[in-house]
């Protein structure tokens, strides 16, 4: 069990989050079309995971845009925002914002995402969706990083993900 602040209270996830280098749990998530989309659809590319509690709150909103438009420099790269609104909410958002680079998933179906990453809210308002965390996925699968955000209205350290993804050896080949 992991512990975030909301509002300056203590609330919990159902554990921590997978250790790196260790393979990315698999997943099974939406997509804008209603189509079920899984880990093994990524194979081959790196990923950032920008796993948000809302897409349309003002901060997963902002580190949402922020990561869309740093990683346009990096090659091989693709950007998930993972978050339990509807593909339709997603999808709305990321028009309004021209966020053409940024490919919305969405928890719709089950929690098991949260569940398996170790973001599952068990407690306080929050209760049943995913926390605030930024992570990186290789090319192989494996987690390269994973920052579980220390309070639900702050941002992700950008600097160290967008590090890792640009440094990976298959992403740089791309």
């Amino acid at each position: 069990m992991a512990t975030v602040l909301l509002q300056g209270q203590e609330i919990h996830t159902n554990r921590e989050l997978p250790p790196i280098g260790s393979p990315a749990p698999p997943f099974t998530l939406v997509d804008k079309d209603l189509h079920d989309v899984t880990l093994r659809d990524y194979q081959g590319s790196t990923l950032i995971i920008n796993a948000v509690p809302s897409l349309d709150t003002p901060t997963c909103l902002v580190s949402t845009r922020k990561l869309s438009t740093q990683i346009r420099t990096l090659t091989g790269v693709r950007l998930l925002v993972v978050s339990a609104d509807l593909p339709f909410a997603q999808g709305r958002v990321l028009i309004g914002e021209h966020l053409d680079n940024v490919e919305p998933l969405s928890m719709m179906r089950d929690r098991e995402f949260a569940i398996d990453y170790g973001l599952l809210i068990v407690d306080g308002p929050l209760k049943g969706i995913g926390a605030r965390a930024l992570m990186v996925i290789d090319a192989d699968g494996a987690l390269a990083h994973a920052e579980l955000v220390a309070d639900i209205a702050g941002e992700p350290d950008y600097a160290a993900a967008l590090a890792v993804a640009g440094a990976l050896p298959s992403a740089a080949a791309q």
